[in-house]
C-alpha cells in the first residue's frame, strides 16, 4: 500500500520479435528489472493518456480466454472487427494498430483501457491482444486521430502536479506505446514536445517506446495500458 507503480514493457520497435532487459552485467530476454525510489523527501507523480477517438457501438464481450477475444456481443470477434475496417481489413493485422479497442468493466465504469491487437485468427476468428480482455467488460472500437492523439500526451503532462514544489531539477520518464509511433511517423517528436513545453521549465525528459505502459489509474491501483503516453516525474522537496 502506498506505493506508486510505473513502468513499460520491453519492445523491439516495430518488429515484434524479441525484446531484452539488462539488469547490472545481465542482458536477457523474459526478464523484468525494477528500481525502487524511497525517502521523506522525494516526490513522484505520474500521467497517463491515449487520445484515441471512440466510435461505433458498445458491445459485451460474451467469450474470451486471457488475451484471445473470441466473442462480441454472442457474434465471432474478427468477422464483427473487419465489418468496421471496412477496406482496411484487408491490411490486417497491421492496420489493427491504428484500431485499438477500449475496455471498461461494465456500464457504469467511467474509467477505459485501451488494449492494442497483436494477432488474428482466421480459423478461430478471434483477435489476440496486449492484455487481458475479461468476460462481460464493455468493448469499444477506437480509431487514430493525429491531433487527438498529440492531446492525449498533453493530457497526460496536465495530469501531473506542476505546482508541486521541488528543489533543483526534476526528471520526466516519458514511455509511449510504439504504436503511437507507427501511427505518428515524422509527427512523432510533436508528442515529445508536447510534454515538455508543459512540464516545468528545466525539466529533463528521457524516456522509451514500449510494448505496453504501467501506470495507476481509475481505481488507483497499477495497470497494463496499450497506446498511451504514460509520464513519471521524480524530484525533491
Amino acid at each position: 500500500p502506498g506505493v506508486t507503480v510505473t513502468g513499460g514493457l520491453a519492445g523491439d520497435g516495430p518488429h515484434f520479435k524479441t525484446t531484452w532487459v539488462m539488469h547490472n552485467d545481465v542482458i536477457s530476454s523474459g526478464m523484468i528489472a525494477a528500481v525502487g525510489f524511497y525517502g521523506e523527501r522525494i516526490v513522484l507523480d505520474h500521467g497517463s493518456q491515449g487520445g484515441w477517438d471512440i466510435f461505433g457501438p458498445e458491445r459485451l464481450v460474451t467469450r474470451a480466454d486471457g488475451p484471445i477475444l473470441y466473442e462480441l456481443d454472442g457474434k465471432p470477434a474478427l468477422e464483427l472487427y473487419k465489418t468496421y475496417l471496412g477496406e482496411r481489413a484487408a491490411e490486417l493485422p497491421a492496420a489493427a494498430l491504428l484500431f485499438p479497442l477500449a475496455l471498461r468493466n461494465d456500464a457504469s465504469d467511467e474509467s477505459q483501457i485501451v488494449r492494442t491487437i497483436l494477432a488474428i485468427d482466421e480459423a478461430q476468428q478471434s483477435l489476440t491482444f496486449a492484455g487481458n480482455i475479461p468476460e462481460g467488460s464493455r468493448a469499444q472500437l477506437m480509431k487514430a486521430n493525429f491531433d487527438r492523439l498529440i492531446d492525449g500526451a498533453l493530457g497526460a503532462a496536465e495530469q501531473l502536479d506542476s505546482q508541486q514544489a521541488c528543489q533543483g531539477d526534476k526528471l520526466a520518464i516519458a514511455i509511449s506505446c510504439v504504436g503511437r509511433r507507427l501511427v505518428l511517423g515524422e509527427r512523432t517528436e510533436e508528442e515529445l514536445e508536447a510534454t515538455l513545453e508543459t512540464l516545468p521549465a528545466g525539466t529533463k525528459q528521457i524516456g522509451f517506446y514500449s510494448y505496453g505502459e504501467l501506470s495507476p489509474f481509475g481505481s488507483g491501483q497499477c495497470d497494463l495500458h496499450n497506446q498511451t503516453m504514460t509520464l513519471t516525474t521524480i524530484s525533491e522537496v
